[in-house]
């Protein structure tokens, strides 16, 4: 089969591997008909390279067509249509019980000291193929695997996999009260689904920052108030004009959607760019000990909530000796939450508003459709944030 895979910072291929099949009985293998290309899939691509081997498989977000089954998943068929989210959970350990599939205690990486394995993304969560090919073995089919109607198109469901339950979640842990008021920091595919998301589950403002000019216009045109970093010269003025829109107070929750690759942060990404470019023997371990994130982004948010607020973490971080403003996040009384979303405790949720009314706007979330063999040309859009790209589906 044709499949995406890794071969070092900034080169990804589309090569011809080998077949995925049946290892395990609680195994599926589907045909895969569109797959996402995530925000997260760009940090493989440029600052998680010490974890990568060449040839790893990439992507975490198909949809596809179930083509053989293995014998202890009873729920599956041949022919099935199914989103699969981008985490490997068993649906029966304790973690998952309690909502907690992403923490799964049967796929745990435990090697690494890591949480349950995931689609596509390095030897910290695995090293298990992704979706960004033309089959997926699927381990634990017998929970993963969503079941969704046959007719609509890809687009109405494919986002189950990863940014319709990670914006989900982004809200929950907002704990936005109703009427109240959001700061999304970052409109990317999740920060754009997370202001929709906010705005179905009954906040009352909404505010949407970037420096992307398409994407400060999606956001817009859906009633989002936005505000472009590149008119301020210090995030401070940020701050105060956002402050002066919510009674001087700031916003009841702020969520960073950016992560690790923040805009700025210039002595970060100097050392993120030093480590990923080491021998991968050295650049690993240095990196899993001392690496450090860009976080322009993160202390943004934590001045701009205000005291008592509620901080949500989604963009993906990855830093073990990050410097934080402790005295300002206890004087300030913030509440913290973070975390890989935990897709299948949200998906019955999210179901009822995948409707023909469409009141998430997921049949035109995508701004571009391309060919599986097209990927390269992909992921070098998408970094660059060419020609609008906000998200790109590939089919194979």
């Amino acid at each position: 089969m044709r499949a995406v895979t890794w071969q070092g910072k900034r080169d990804v291929r589309v090569e011809s591997v080998p077949d995925p099949r049946i290892e395990e009985p609680t195994d599926a293998v589907i045909r895969v008909t569109s797959t996402g290309l995530c925000g997260s899939d760009l940090h493989l691509y440029e600052v998680l390279t010490p974890f990568m081997t060449p040839g790893d498989i990439l992507g975490h977000e198909p949809i596809g067509i179930v083509e053989e089954v293995g014998p202890g998943v009873p729920d599956l068929a041949v022919g099935d249509r199914v989103v699969v989210p981008f985490q490997i959970a068993c649906g029966n350990c304790w973690m998952c019980l309690n909502s907690l599939p992403t923490q799964c205690e049967t796929t745990q990486v435990t090697g690494e000291g890591m949480g349950a394995a995931l689609f596509g993304y390095t030897r910290l969560y695995g090293a298990v193929p992704g979706g960004q090919a033309e089959y997926l073995r699927v381990p634990q089919a017998q929970y993963g695997p969503i079941k969704v109607p046959e007719g609509p198109p890809d687009d109405r469901f494919l986002y189950l996999s990863d940014v319709l339950p990670t914006a989900w979640q982004a809200v929950a842990y907002a704990d936005v009260p109703q009427g109240g008021s959001i700061a999304v920091l970052g409109l990317g595919p999740i920060g754009d689904m997370a202001c929709r998301v906010a705005q179905v589950r009954g906040a009352g403002r909404v505010f949407g920052v970037d420096l992307v000019t398409e994407r400060l216009r999606r956001a817009q045109v859906r009633g989002v108030e936005t505000y472009d970093l590149r008119e301020f010269d210090h995030e401070k003025e940020l701050v105060a004009a956002i402050r002066d829109e919510t009674d001087g107070r700031g916003p009841d929750a702020v969520i960073d959607a950016v992560g690790t690759e923040a805009h700025g942060s210039l002595v970060a990404r100097l050392a993120q760019q030093a480590s990923s470019m080491l021998p991968r023997k050295i650049g690993g371990p240095l990196a899993e000990r001392f690496s450090v994130d860009r976080l322009a982004a993160l202390h943004t948010a934590i001045e701009l909530v205000r005291r008592g607020g509620t901080l949500s973490l989604v963009g993906v971080y990855g830093g073990t000796a990050d410097p934080l403003p402790m005295l300002t996040m206890f004087d300030k009384q913030l509440q913290i939450r973070m975390g890989q979303a935990n897709v299948r405790r949200w998906t019955d949720e999210i179901l009822p508003y995948l409707t023909d009314e469409d009141p998430l706007g997921v049949d035109d979330f995508a701004t571009h459709r391309l060919r599986l063999e097209e990927a390269p040309e992909a992921y070098e859009m998408f970094q660059h944030k060419r020609d609008g790209a906000v998200k790109i589906l590939m089919q194979p």
